[in-house]
């Protein structure tokens, strides 16, 4: 695997680590009407899926009336992106009704893409208000160690990204599932997460850092019903497509639980859900993802 010795063994400040995220999120406007934008280094290479997922929720975001706001999106993981070759943002409008509005974004590199995303934008209306199930009685993110606290001392590239590098404090309720798998096989999984600094009160911002945050754990219930972890000898993983809704306002610094699940994994994919919730139980989004999973023992 390349590693990008950038990430190594170079502490951040909180504030310093998300203002990365924030500045390769802030897209130049092309003379031709698209958008384009960076990437953080990522050991390996590759372009981490929450952040083009994010990048284009902000570019469709930027075609439509700032008082709808993104409440779905569904997305196709084409093509892996290269880190060191800039991302071009192609928005086609698909619609724009009376209170709702619709948006196609290619995000291209070489001229090929390697996301297709859909994305759907809401005025804000009143309507109906439920939500099916509260948040299961979990220890607060004050008593769950971090992921700085888990991997405080390990060198390698993989752990810095996870820590020195890292915008958002990831607190997993269970034991995480960086160097070791679980110590049960269980197909669910509670995660605490939120972003390391306050944000500006943007809440189109929110929401693209909501999608950039999730992607970082939302196939790890897979591994954990399998005994696997992310160091597990020979273990493939790359995302293949992306659905959420967002259901109520959110803030990406505040913390947010995620109640993950596994439906199902069959023929070298799983998929991963969670639902997320504010602490007070409020219930901000739903969101789902399938992955390719591979492991030495499907060959």
């Amino acid at each position: 695997m390349t590693t990008d010795h950038r990430l190594a063994r170079t502490p951040e400040s909180p504030e310093r680590a998300l203002q990365r995220v924030l500045d390769v999120l802030d897209l130049r406007a092309a003379d031709d009407g698209t958008f384009v934008g960076g990437s953080l280094p990522k050991p390996g290479g590759r372009v981490f899926g929450g952040q083009v997922l994010a990048q284009c929720v902000l570019a469709a975001a930027r075609t439509v009336d700032p008082d709808r706001l993104p409440h779905s999106v569904h997305g196709y993981f084409l093509r892996p992106g290269d880190v060191t070759k800039p991302i071009t943002f192609a928005v086609e409008n698909l619609r724009d009704g009376r209170s709702f509005s619709a948006r196609r974004t290619h995000a291209l590199q070489d001229g090929v893409p390697i996301l297709s995303m859909t994305t759907s934008f809401q005025v804000d209306q009143p309507g109906l208000d439920h939500t099916d199930t509260p948040p299961p009685s979990v220890p607060g993110p004050d008593k769950v160690p971090s992921a700085l606290q888990v991997l405080a001392g390990i060198d390698h590239p993989m752990a810095d990204f996870w820590t020195q590098a890292a915008a958002f404090d990831l607190r997993h309720v269970e034991d995480a599932l960086y160097l070791q798998p679980g110590p049960m096989a269980s197909g669910h999984q509670l995660v605490w997460m939120k972003a390391r600094a306050p944000l500006p009160d943007d809440q189109v911002l929110h929401r693209a850092l909501l999608a950039y945050a999730c992607d970082q754990v939302l196939l790890e219930p897979v591994l954990r019903r399998h005994g696997l972890s992310w160091a597990s000898p020979g273990l493939s993983m790359a995302s293949l497509d992306h659905a959420m809704w967002w259901h109520r306002p959110v803030r990406a610094d505040e913390w947010l639980l995620y109640v993950q699940s596994t439906p199902s994994a069959h023929g070298g994919r799983g998929l991963g859900a969670a639902r997320v919730y504010r602490q007070d139980g409020t219930l901000v989004a739903t969101m789902a993802q399938e992955g390719m999973v591979r492991t030495p023992l499907d060959d």
